[in-house]
């Protein structure tokens, strides 16, 4: 099997040589994504619409298309669902990854190609693989199994030749024959629908392979780890399976849960962020030194950035790659192979370095808190508090945090509610170093706390074990890529999780 890692090291050297072509040549390259896909789109009933036939730069299909969300694109979308084609793309659509975003009660479906399967999902993939052996020539990595803790897929209930799934689902029930002797659980048991159930049969039937890799949001991820040393009453993962080198993780910020995750794992294991969402696969980190994500540029996706501050505007005004700066937050705006056109899909990004892109998530449209003008982004809090919980040795499971307002006997504060694995012996004394923390990561922030003129000291309350999990389940959005939003700019999720606490 050692005869392997050679073998892929050349082929992984073959393939770097691709992606030199597209990082050395950013704007080329979006240029003639964007051509390939106005010539797909245009025999399609959106094509004929705006009459992609007379689109011939990028300023023109800037001015044509309007900006789309997804209430613009729904009805498109359900005739999809009902077995209609050529409507979007001209190619059929058989699958939709069904998306939560938020734990709001709407899903939403998103269409998925053939293309956006092949060319962007699975092409991006072997990218990263690609990336990994670059920097990593001598794994072992495909000697052993990858452990993929993915979500649920169902049959339409409109159509029965359309399926949909959360987006691992639909990428493991497609993928090609030669991936399963390479992959870890069973189908039977990645496509379960009920949670608890799955991670039981996840942890029994994985524990005897030889595991070198795992894949997975890192919630559910820690949740497996547990219950996997549980049962074997090892200390460490690497006790379960030696061999493991490597953890995939997306979906949330890792930054909350890195402590818990080195001291479950224990050493020697590799970590990677990848940007997979239901909409494309948009980027991935390509070197361990480096701080974000590799923009995957020539995987079927042309790219918009729409500066914070545009959101909400009758025609807002959105930027290329060779206008982006560095740490400013922008809206993500797409183009994909799988017909969606200059859609934004919620979340929000920044740059951190230009020639090569690489970005990193900052959080969503929706999921910031700026009642007073504080303009608070999940990267500052998640920041916060992996710093709050160093300074206070505590672990932090999950949060979710939402603006109180102000009264006619107080200013407005930030209300925290916080789940945590190992918890303060002091919760005063963790909310100071909470605050303190934001003042150091947000200068918006700090500024309303002068004096307590606007904000005065964060609430900080203490959630049982398992209150996020149990709301989750409540709401029927338990496991897969269900997550509790971070922050909020109004009270409504705040005040239905504090309610749900204290009825348990």
């Amino acid at each position: 099997m050692k005869l392997i890692s050679p073998t892929i090291s050349r082929f992984a050297r073959i393939r770097h040589y691709r992606i030199e072509q597209w990082i050395n040549n950013p704007i080329a390259t979006q240029r003639d994504v964007l051509q390939d896909l106005v010539t797909h789109g245009q025999f399609a009933e959106i094509g004929r619409h705006y009459g992609f036939d007379k689109l011939f730069n990028i300023r023109d299909f800037k001015k044509t298309i309007p900006i789309s969300e997804y209430d613009d694109m729904k009805p498109y979308v359900e005739r999809l669902m009902q077995g209609e084609n050529n409507l979007l793309w001209n190619t059929p659509v058989k699958w939709f990854a069904k998306s939560s975003g938020t734990t709001s009660d709407k899903s939403k479906f998103i269409p998925i190609t053939e293309e956006s399967l092949n060319n962007c999902h699975y092409q991006a993939s072997k990218d990263v693989l690609t990336m990994y052996y670059n920097y990593n020539p001598d794994s072992d990595l495909l000697t052993g199994r990858g452990l993929v803790i993915g979500g649920s897929h169902q049959m339409s209930l409109l159509n029965e030749d359309i399926q949909y799934g959360d987006l691992s689902a639909v990428l493991l029930q497609n993928a090609p024959m030669w991936a399963s002797w390479i992959r870890t659980p069973d189908l039977s048991i990645a496509l379960l629908d009920e949670w608890e159930n799955k991670l039981e049969q996840l942890a029994q039937s994985t524990i005897e392979e030889n595991v070198t890799s795992i894949s997975g949001v890192p919630t559910w991820t820690l949740l497996l780890i547990k219950r996997i040393l549980q049962i074997t009453g090892k200390e460490t993962l690497k006790e379960v399976w030696p061999n493991l080198e490597l953890y995939i993780h997306g979906g949330v910020s890792f930054v909350p849960y890195k402590e818990q995750f080195q001291r479950l794992v224990g050493a020697d294991v590799k970590y990677m962020e990848i940007y997979n969402a239901s909409e494309g696969f948009f980027a991935a980190q390509d070197s361990p030194e480096a701080d974000g994500m590799l923009l995957l540029l020539q995987h079927g996706i042309f790219y918009e950035f729409m500066p914070i501050e545009e959101y909400g505007s009758k025609e807002p005004r959105t930027i290329g790659l060779k206008d982006v700066e560095i740490g400013k937050h922008y809206a993500l705006v797409v183009t994909t192979n799988g017909g969606l056109w200059r859609y934004l899909i919620g979340d929000t990004v920044q740059f951190t370095t230009t020639y090569p892109f690489r970005i990193k998530v900052s959080g969503r449209i929706k999921h910031f808190m700026n009642a007073f003008g504080e303009e608070v982004m999940v990267d500052n809090s998640d920041k916060a508090i992996a710093i709050a919980s160093k300074k206070e040795g505590v672990v932090v499971s999950d949060y979710t945090a939402a603006p109180v307002y102000f009264s006619e006997s107080n200013n407005g504060c930030h209300e925290w509610l916080i789940e945590f694995e190992k918890a303060p012996e002091n919760i005063a004394e963790f909310a100071y170093e909470l605050d303190c923390a934001l003042k150091s990561v947000n200068s918006d922030y700090e500024a309303k706390r002068h004096k307590e003129i606007a904000l005065r000291m964060p609430i900080v309350r203490v959630l049982p074990k398992n209150t996020f999990n149990n709301w989750l389940f409540s709401k029927g959005k338990l496991g897969g890529q269900h997550k509790i939003p971070r922050l909020s700019n109004d009270r409504k999720i705040l005040e239905e999780i504090l309610k749900f606490s204290q009825k348990e």
